[in-house]
């Protein structure tokens, strides 16, 4: 309610009902700075003004027609009061110049500044005259007001925008029906904090230009972008006007919010994709039901980071295109290259939605910055590359040969994994027997001595999920680079000795040098050592001679007593049954 020092004279018989007994007076009543102990010289002819306060920063003044809120106190000459804006608990507010206030107010306030504290002195026929008002103002008085400006605001403002950071690359501004998150501190015109997302730590989540907010508000986020910050200035008739909201915010009250944008989509949004490094070379891109490996960072749109996977040291894999990752993230990694980056930007719609997860907050648009290390479909076969062959080639590779060859090992970003070259030895195996991955025995097929290949491996012809612990990542593709330096014919399958030329029909005696008609691993051995060495018989190449034999030895001592007897004694296509390296 007004008070009499505020009204104009023409309602001065009815404000009387408005001076009540003093009560306690407010908060704010007790913060209030004391009227200056000082006086200028006065005439009493006009109101006399001190300004015993004025803000640094003025960027408004009162003029005839704004509405202003501001405190007082009003007292007379002695030092007694007639009536306090504190002690209501409410600031005064009115038009100024417009007959709403004695003269000597109306003259009074011109001029100034928020925050400004005034004394003023009001000579009687500028306030209630030779009348007064019955029990309260008497005639002639003069009149005293030690008055604090809190607002103030014109009927033609409308919302002030001051931005005071602005990101250098900003792709998007906030539109009509766009969703934003943002954080504000929220104060009245003196700097009273009303309220602030920033206490709650949680940002403010919000449609724009729908009506959920105050439509001062609703203006002022129009044009933002994202890691920008700025003031909003809004007049009262476009917050809560003459009402306020009935808590914290008082009527007309004009209101400031300083506002910084964390995140901005609109709900019709996909996801966008910012291709930031494609490798030169794509022979193939990822396709729906492809594995991949890649390496991620996961930020909000205002740079937080909330995941990564090189923090972890480990690649995330998985399916792409099946529901095994988020839908934005399945659609992204679609028709990547291996070494491609690229930043996917998914909406929440297509994240984690309204309830977000973990560090990622409800409705938070996602920036993924990821690199792709390698993809395989596991319907994959061994990818195989020639890059020379020499002219007489042959001989070729294959099942229970013996190869010796060079290899560098790598995955298929170029990371290097292992070389026989820098070991300074080659590997050896025996082809088709077990002693490499089945995609590697699959890659050195049908190879001629002097070839140079590449040889490409899906993990599930390699070291499959599991990988080998601090040497082959899981589920990585691996990449052979090959050169073949020699070739040991093998024998044929099933074989493990053969005779070269016909067979002695007295086999079993000449193995039996005592002729005492039993044969021990010792002279069994002698005699197929002497074989091989005369070229008449062969072992098969890249295995223990010794455990060949003593197998041989084994197979044909057929009761287990450790000697071979005429009887027991059998070749190759004497057998009956299969599964034995008979002679």
């Amino acid at each position: 309610m007004a008070g009499l020092g505020m009204v104009p004279r023409r309602w001065r018989h009815r404000c009387c009902s408005l001076l009540l007994p003093a009560l306690l007076v407010s908060w704010v009543a007790c913060q209030a700075p004391p009227v200056p102990a000082g006086e200028q010289p006065w005439d009493g002819q006009d109101v006399h003004i001190e300004r015993s306060f004025v803000p640094e920063q003025c960027a408004r003044t009162v003029r005839s027609g704004d509405f202003v809120r501001y405190h007082y106190h009003g007292t007379f000459p002695d030092g007694s009061k007639f009536d306090s804006s504190y002690d209501r608990g409410s600031t005064f507010n009115a038009f100024v110049g417009k007959g709403q206030l004695i003269a000597g107010m109306d003259k009074a306030l011109v001029g100034m500044c928020v925050n400004e504290r005034r004394f003023v002195k009001i000579p009687p026929k500028l306030a209630y005259g030779s009348e007064g008002v019955s029990g309260v103002i008497p005639p002639n008085a003069v009149l005293h007001f030690d008055v604090l400006l809190i607002d103030l605001w014109n009927s033609e403002d409308e919302v002030q925008i001051q931005t005071y950071l602005k990101p250098e690359r900003c792709t998007r501004t906030i539109q009509v029906s766009d969703f934003v998150r943002y954080h504000y501190n929220g104060t009245f015109l003196d700097g009273t904090l009303f309220d602030s997302s920033h206490n709650r730590m949680k940002t403010y989540d919000t449609y724009v230009g729908i009506g959920w907010l105050i439509p001062g508000m609703d203006k002022g986020l129009l044009g933002m972008c994202v890691g920008e910050k700025r003031i909003i200035t809004i007049p009262p008739y476009l917050a809560y006007g003459e009402e306020g909201d009935g808590k914290e915010i008082p009527g007309q009250a004009s209101l400031v919010f300083d506002v910084a944008l964390l995140d901005l989509h609109n709900p019709k949004d996909g996801i966008t994709i910012e291709n930031q490094q494609v490798p030169g070379s794509c022979e193939r891109k990822s396709q729906t039901g492809d594995f991949l490996r890649y390496h991620y960072n996961g930020t909000l749109l205002d740079g937080t980071l909330f995941d990564s996977s090189y923090s972890r040291n480990h690649t995330y894999d998985t399916y792409i295109g099946k529901g095994y990752v988020i839908a934005g993230m399945d659609e992204g990694l679609l028709g990547v290259c291996i070494g491609e980056k690229r930043r996917i930007i998914i909406p929440p719609h297509l994240g984690y939605g309204e309830e977000g997860r973990g560090k990622i907050p409800g409705s938070a648009v996602l920036v993924f910055d990821i690199h792709v290390i390698d993809f395989h479909n596991p319907l994959d076969s061994v990818n195989i590359t020639t890059h020379y062959k020499p002219s007489n080639c042959t001989v070729l590779s294959k099942k229970g040969d013996y190869l010796k060859y060079h290899y560098n090992a790598s995955l298929l970003d170029g990371t290097l994994l292992d070389s026989t070259i820098s070991l300074g030895k080659t590997y050896n195996i025996v082809l088709g027997s077990g002693q490499v991955v089945l995609g590697m025995d699959m890659g050195l097929r049908d190879m001629c001595v002097g070839e140079r290949r590449t040889v490409i491996i899906p993990p599930h012809l390699g070291y499959g999920e599991a990988g080998v612990e601090g040497e082959v990542p899981g589920s990585a593709v691996l990449v052979f680079d090959i050169e073949l330096l020699e070739l040991v014919s093998g024998l044929p399958d099933g074989y493990m000795f053969v005779w070269h030329g016909d067979v002695s029909p007295n086999l079993f005696e000449e193995i039996d040098k005592d002729n005492n008609g039993e044969v021990f691993l010792e002279e069994f051995s002698e005699y197929i050592q002497a074989q091989v060495d005369s070229g008449k018989g062969k072992l098969a190449p890249g295995f223990d001679s010794s455990k060949i034999v003593k197998n041989m030895f084994t197979n044909q001592d057929r009761n287990g007593d450790g000697k071979i007897t005429a009887e027991e004694f059998k070749l190759k296509d004497q057998e009956t049954t299969e599964g034995h390296d008979e002679l």
